[in-house]
C-alpha cells in the first residue's frame, strides 16, 4: 500500500493527514501552530503516522501547505493553500465551483474549474473582522468560549447589526450594545450574521457560481453554515465532524499521490525523503 502524506501549516491549526492510494484516511491530527512552525508540524505528523500505524519509511510522499509551508523541512514539494483547499474539497464534493474557506485569521474565496482548478481567488481585505479571530475575541469579551458560540447562538431572538468592517470598530459596537442591555446571544449571532456577510461578499468578487462548499475552523459551527446557506439561498457543501479543517492537508496528500502517478510514467522513483526544497504546481 502506498500512503502520502499532507501537512498544512495554517496561522492558528497544523494539521497533518496521511492517506492511502486507495482514498482512504489513515490517521490525521492537528494542534495549535504557536510560533515553532517546524516542530510544530513534526509533531503532529508523528501523530498522524502514529494514528496510522505507520513509520515515516511507509510515506511515499509528503506536500506542505499553508502559510508556514516553507518551515516544513520533511516534505517533498509544497503547495499554496487555495490549490490544496481545491483539491480537498472537489474530493468529497466533485461539482464543487466556489470554496469558501473560513479560519481562525484568514477568510478565502476561489472560484474553481471543471478540472479542480483555481480560476480566480480573493482574500479578506478587511481587518480580523473579517476572520474567525473576530468571533472569538467577541466570544471572550462576552465571557465565553469559542466552543460555546454555537449553543449561545441558538438561544437568540433577534440578531444585533454589527456594521464595523476593523476589529477595533466592532468590539466598540459590541460594548456599546451590552451597555444598551443587548442579551450576548444576540450580539455574537449579529457578529456571525456581519462575518457571514464579508464571506458572501468575497464570494461575489470571485464570481462564484455552484456547487458552493465551504471549509475551515468556523464551519465546525453548524449555524456558520446555516447562516452562508440563507445567504446564498442556496444549499451549501459542508464536510463532516473536524474534516471541515482538513482539506488543505486531504488536498496536499491527493496531490502527493497524483504527482507518484506522473513520477512514475515518466519512469522515476522517488527515493525517501525527496527534494525538500521544490515547488509544485499540480
Amino acid at each position: 500500500m502506498i500512503y502520502t502524506a499532507g501537512i498544512d501549516v495554517g496561522s492558528t491549526y497544523t494539521k497533518a493527514l496521511i492517506l492511502s492510494e486507495t482514498n482512504e484516511i489513515a490517521g490525521r491530527a492537528l494542534d495549535n501552530t504557536g510560533f515553532k512552525l517546524t516542530e510544530v508540524s513534526e509533531a503532529v505528523y508523528r501523530s498522524a503516522l502514529e494514528q496510522a500505524g505507520l513509520a515515516e519509511k511507509d510515506v511515499a510522499y509528503v506536500i506542505a501547505t499553508g502559510f508556514g509551508r516553507h518551515q516544513v523541512p520533511f516534505t517533498d514539494v509544497h503547495v499554496t493553500d487555495l490549490t490544496a483547499s481545491s483539491r480537498g474539497a472537489t474530493f468529497f464534493f466533485p461539482k464543487t465551483r466556489t470554496v469558501l474557506d473560513i479560519g481562525g485569521h484568514t477568510m478565502k474565496a476561489s472560484l474553481l474549474d471543471g478540472s479542480a482548478k483555481v480560476k480566480s481567488f480573493r482574500l479578506n481585505d478587511k481587518c480580523a473582522a473579517g476572520t474567525g479571530a473576530f468571533l472569538e475575541k467577541t466570544a471572550r469579551y462576552l465571557g465565553f468560549s469559542i466552543h460555546e458560540i454555537g449553543p449561545l447562538v441558538v438561544t437568540s431572538k433577534e440578531p444585533v447589526p454589527i456594521s464595523g468592517v476593523c476589529a477595533v470598530f466592532a468590539e466598540s459596537e459590541v460594548i456599546n450594545h451590552l451597555s444598551e442591555g443587548k442579551t450576548p446571544a444576540d450580539i455574537m449571532h449579529g457578529s456571525i450574521l456581519s462575518l457571514v456577510d464579508r464571506s458572501v461578499q468575497l464570494m461575489k468578487r470571485v464570481r462564484m457560481q455552484p456547487e458552493f462548499t465551504l471549509i475551515g475552523g468556523m464551519l465546525r459551527f453548524e449555524i456558520m453554515a446555516r447562516v452562508v446557506s440563507d445567504r446564498l439561498k442556496s444549499e451549501v457543501n459542508v464536510p463532516e465532524g473536524d474534516l471541515v479543517q482538513y482539506m488543505p492537508a486531504l488536498g496536499a496528500a491527493i496531490l502527493g499521490h497524483r504527482r507518484l502517478r506522473k513520477l512514475a510514467q515518466r519512469g522515476t522513483t522517488v527515493d525517501r525523503p525527496g527534494d525538500r526544497s521544490a515547488s509544485v504546481h499540480t
